[in-house]
């Protein structure tokens, strides 16, 4: 079912560059200026002060439905006196239920102490701020109503509304999106100097074999324009030996990597086409696919670039990724290459998700990589899309648009809509996918979880890779029960394939339909860190270490508790059980097993075991990522500068064919001197 794609765009620089780049800071701190505000998000219920109280009487007589107000009073007055505190009543609500006003200043140590007394008299059954509560976030982007995929309607939708009103994405998270480019210039995405959501990004595509640029379609080989300029393919091209005869023709470009970015971060709130899963995090886009897909050396380039890691001849991502989107892949086991780039960018905390593939057999790779989030493709309902693959490999699932038909020319009910170019080959005007130029795949099932996942970084960004992958799968919601269809099954090799759609197990899907609301939830709660001691000496104390144990941005650590599980010949807890160092006495044989588990201020809790011997200590959650929960938040608009008074004319966003615009302020970054390469590349389809 997948189209083999494959394109790239190389900037041209006018003579004139002094005049572009003034105008360019001109345009872009006007911009910057009139950036969108996003909508308000409902501040969390436990958050704020109130000087109101909603009390509950153990008699339901108190304000009955009599409406003896006199009476109430004076029972207010009587648990006034009791409590010492000037309390007012404001409104009956109803049988045995008041609104009272604490008659003080409103601030959180007086409301947590009234609640307290007023909690501990022998009438009062329970009392609670009376808090306000705000209407959920919701874009005011037009299309918005037809993104069913993010909202709560349909079983498998995303439920990001519910997300949003708990976080809406921070500006110092970045995803990058390694695709066939992307149109710079769309309104609902465009660059992050002009108060958009795109950096500058990096193009992979190298020369071909033969010394040509056919596949990169845009002249030259890798530089620092990460636009598309199309990759359709011709006949001809198609039959090109550089393509191993596995390339047809296609008479329109994809725009793939545009579709991908939307569904991600498409500027939401602007009051222009759609909302992207994410409102603030910056999208990086990594050029590695061009005519007939990309090859993996060109790939793997990417990846390491866009995580931080160092790539030969090209210069250092100043802004590498924690999160990378790979709505790519071919149908084969996961490559020893692939695993090596893999490994390391999660040893460095980088978050990888990976479509499971169009063929509805097993997860094809990369997707089938350890250590990645594999996502299947399910239709609204819940069940399996009959294109998608899946397998013991699938991590999650998540929509991937389904067309319920009924004839020839109807529309696609469940397309996945999102940002593209309405041109044929080259670019064209900017547009929109729709039930009629309609979207799906799992190439769309992907980007939604990498909008999730980098939500949760939003929160935690403390959290590694296994940690977002792990909670990602805790919050996912159980797939639903369905009858009258197959239940989905492993498959058992290549050949084995459910073309059709099928109920989904845990064991062939993944761990449930992903849940924005739950991620958040899940991402929220403290992580546990214990530091074992590098050498034990039995009969000698050791001390345990939870200090580097953190809690989620905004929140802190209130308690630290050990618990013996196990303890061994001898061993024992010596002191510490309720500090964040404990001190232990070894076992003489056998092992001592403790758990840990920490509590933050909003009761959320997490755990990690360490196993201790008589010669050796180890623990399940050594430290690993680096830094605060909070991310910090990046700026990528220009500075405030006066405007130049000499009338000039801005650059135009990057055109199709390879004559786009360069980004003036990545070429001051580079100096532009860049380099290419050739190198062998196996064709690999975008999904």
């Amino acid at each position: 079912m997948p189209s083999k794609f494959l394109g790239r765009e190389v900037a041209t620089l006018s003579v004139a560059m002094p005049l572009i780049v003034m105008a360019w800071l001109m345009v872009a701190t006007l911009a910057a200026a009139a950036e969108y505000q996003p909508a308000r998000s409902a501040p969390s219920s436990r958050g704020g002060v109130t000087d109101r109280v909603l009390v509950g009487f153990r008699s339901d007589s108190i304000g009955d439905s009599a409406g003896d107000l006199a009476a109430l009073q004076a029972e207010i007055k009587a648990l006034s006196e009791r409590v010492d505190l000037p309390l007012q009543v404001i409104d009956r609500l109803g049988d045995g239920l008041a609104v009272l006003s604490l008659g003080m200043p409103a601030t959180a140590s007086n409301i947590e102490a009234a609640l307290s007394s007023l909690r501990a008299d022998s009438q009062i059954a329970f009392a609670e701020p009376d808090r306000r509560r705000y209407p959920h976030a919701v874009p005011n982007d037009p299309l918005y109503a037809a993104q069913w995929y993010l909202k709560a309607d349909q079983a498998s939708a995303v439920r990001a509304e519910g997300a949003w009103d708990s976080s809406t994405g921070s500006a110092g998270v970045i995803v990058a999106v390694l695709d066939t480019g992307i149109r710079y210039d769309h309104p609902d995405l465009e660059r992050a100097a002009s108060g958009g959501r795109l950096l500058p990004g990096y193009d992979f595509v190298s020369g071909d074999s033969d010394g040509k640029f056919t596949s990169a379609n845009d002249a030259d080989g890798r530089d620092a324009d990460a636009s598309d300029p199309g990759d359709w393919v011709t006949t001809a091209e198609a039959a090109l030996p550089i393509f191993d005869n596995n390339c047809e023709a296609q008479e329109q470009s994809s725009w793939h990597g545009t579709r991908v970015a939307g569904l991600i971060g498409a500027r939401a709130n602007n009051n222009t086409g759609i909302a992207g899963l994410t409102w603030r995090p910056w999208i990086l886009p990594v050029r590695v696919l061009g005519k007939c897909g990309g090859y993996d050396s060109d790939i793997l380039a990417g990846m390491r670039w866009a995580g931080g890691l160092g790539v030969a001849g090209v210069p250092a991502n100043p802004n590498p990724a924690r999160v990378l989107n790979l709505s790519l892949g071919s149908e084969d086991r996961c490559p020893a290459s692939y695993q090596t780039v893999i490994d390391e960018l999660v040893r460095s905390g980088v978050v990888i998700v990976a479509s499971a593939g169009n063929e509805s057999g097993p997860v094809a790779a990369p997707a089938s990589c350890q250590g990645v989030v594999s996502v299947v493709a399910l239709r609204h309902a819940g069940t399996k899309v009959g294109f998608s693959s899946l397998g013991v490999n699938a991590t999650i699932g998540a929509p991937g648009g389904n067309c319920v038909n009924t004839g020839a020319n109807d529309p696609c009910l469940y397309s996945i809509d999102t940002t593209t170019n309405l041109g044929a080959t080259v670019p064209g005007a900017h547009g929109y996918t729709d039930q009629f130029n309609f979207n799906v795949g799992t190439s769309f099932s992907a980007p939604l979880v990498a909008g999730v996942a980098a939500l949760m970084v939003s929160v935690n960004a403390t959290l590694t890779s296994a940690e977002i992958t792990a909670r990602l799968r805790a919050g996912a919601r159980a797939y639903p029960a369905v009858s009258g269809i197959p239940t989905c099954r492993n498959p058992s090799n290549v050949n084995d394939r459910q073309t059709a759609e099928c109920a989904c197990t845990t064991a062939a899907c993944g761990a449930g339909m992903v849940d924005a609301v739950g991620a958040l939830e899940q991402a929220r709660r403290p992580l546990a860190v214990v530091v074992a001691p590098t050498s034990v000496t039995a009969g000698q104390n050791a001390a345990l270490q939870a200090s580097a144990s953190t809690a989620s941005c905004g929140r802190s650590l209130q308690t630290y508790a050990w618990t013996v599980l196990a303890s061994g010949t001898g061993g024992a807890l010596v002191s510490g059980a309720n500090s964040a160092s404990a001190i232990v006495l070894p076992p003489t044989s056998g092992t001592l097993q403790l758990q840990l588990t920490v509590t933050d201020n909003q009761g959320a809790r997490d755990s990690a075991r360490v196993n201790v011997t008589a010669t050796s200590a180890s623990s399940d959650r050594p430290p690993a990522v680096a830094g605060p929960a909070c991310p910090s938040e990046l700026s990528f608009a220009p500075p405030v500068t006066t405007p130049p008074t000499a009338p000039t004319t801005p650059g135009a966003g990057s055109s199709g064919g390879g004559g786009g615009a360069m980004d003036p302020w990545f070429l001051l970054v580079l100096g532009g001197a860049l380099l290419w390469r050739t190198a062998y590349r196996r064709g690999v389809s975008v999904r």
